[in-house]
């Protein structure tokens, strides 16, 4: 525990900083699994509505600086490429 009160500070705020993180990737992963759900589900409709909600909430959570934005990158592309094969698929 930090006998100064400058770090005393920092822990404090370092912890509420951890709790919106944490809240806001759980935002994230509860987003890309409805989606990821819709697309198992073969519901293409619903997943295409649900694409730029998702990207948003991704996009969102890099600005605030909680995710990085190659890791942001990298959801956003296997997202699209989800929809992308089960399109294939299902036209096929």
């Amino acid at each position: 525990m930090p006998n100064i009160k400058s770090a005393k500070k920092r822990v404090l705020v370092t912890a509420d900083e951890t709790k919106r993180n944490n809240i806001i990737k759980t935002k994230v992963k509860n987003a890309i699994k409805k989606y990821t759900k819709a697309i198992e589900d073969k519901d293409i409709a619903l997943a295409e509505s649900l694409l730029p909600e998702t990207i948003a909430m991704i996009d969102k959570s890099c600005t605030e600086g909680v995710i990085h934005k190659n890791t942001a990158a990298r959801k956003k592309s296997h997202i699209a490429k989800m929809l992308n094969a089960a399109k294939a698929a299902q036209a096929e």
